[in-house]
């Protein structure tokens, strides 16, 4: 019997979703990556004049709670700044990437005005973030994640025209997610493994979270992986 696959679609369910929006933006625009930490996405952007930005503080180890990289490359940065304070003029980019990234600074919401500063009217916002998140880049964590109603409210304040917005996940598939991550989390924190029915009842309940995911038409406004949003600011009339 093929082994349930829930719980197993978070990263490339995002990334692709990425991949694609990111075909949305004209060739030639200048793109901001703020947060860009690694560069990642940069392999998506050859159409565009890629800028990468990040505060370059997190090493990999930070504090050594909840989940780390274990290592951290930032050597390949064009901007070094705080993302609330980034150092270029006002509508000096026609798109602002950010990915990730919300849940790991202080004041958020200082971000979205930043973005809007920064871009040009008519110009593209692409953000991801978790719904739900476990500790991860501590020290940096200050945030377990946002709702729809955390870019409903910004992105109406600073005049942004909602494209596309996608719930990655849902209650089903992150519950799978975290079943599938308990041997990790009792050898770590427990030093304990799974007995052997316990490992055939988790694998059991895989298959019904499989099964209810499939017929469990909206269950992500419960509960999701994050959220996928797409907008534009809106050009001012004359």
């Amino acid at each position: 019997m093929r082994s349930p696959r829930v719980g197993t679609f978070n990263e490339s369910s995002r990334v692709a979703w990425i991949e694609q929006t990111l075909q949305n933006i004209p060739a030639g625009a200048r793109l901001l990556d703020a947060g860009a930490g690694e560069r990642q996405f940069e392999r998506f952007c050859n159409h565009l004049n890629y800028v990468a930005q990040d505060f370059a503080q997190y090493d990999g180890q930070g504090n050594g709670a909840g989940l780390q990289t274990g290592g951290w490359d930032q050597s390949r940065l064009d901007i070094v700044s705080d993302i609330a304070s980034i150092p270029e003029p006002d509508a000096s980019f026609d798109a602002i990437m950010c990915t990730e990234v919300f849940e790991h600074i202080p004041h958020p919401a200082q971000a979205m005005a930043e973005f809007a500063r920064l871009l040009r009217p008519g110009g593209y916002v692409l953000i991801t973030a978790p719904f739900c998140s476990l500790t991860h880049f501590a020290p940096y964590h200050f945030y377990t994640g946002f709702s729809r109603y955390f870019y409903d409210h910004y992105l109406a304040q600073h005049n942004f025209e909602l494209l596309d917005f996608q719930r990655n996940g849902n209650y089903f598939e992150y519950i799978a997610q975290e079943l599938r991550r308990v041997p990790r989390v009792a050898s770590q924190y427990g030093g304990t493994r799974l007995r052997l029915h316990e490992r055939l009842a988790a694998r059991v309940l895989l298959g019904a979270l499989q099964r209810f995911s499939a017929v469990g038409a909206g269950s992500d406004e419960l509960l999701c992986f994050g959220c996928h949003v797409f907008a534009r600011k809106r050009v001012e009339a004359t």
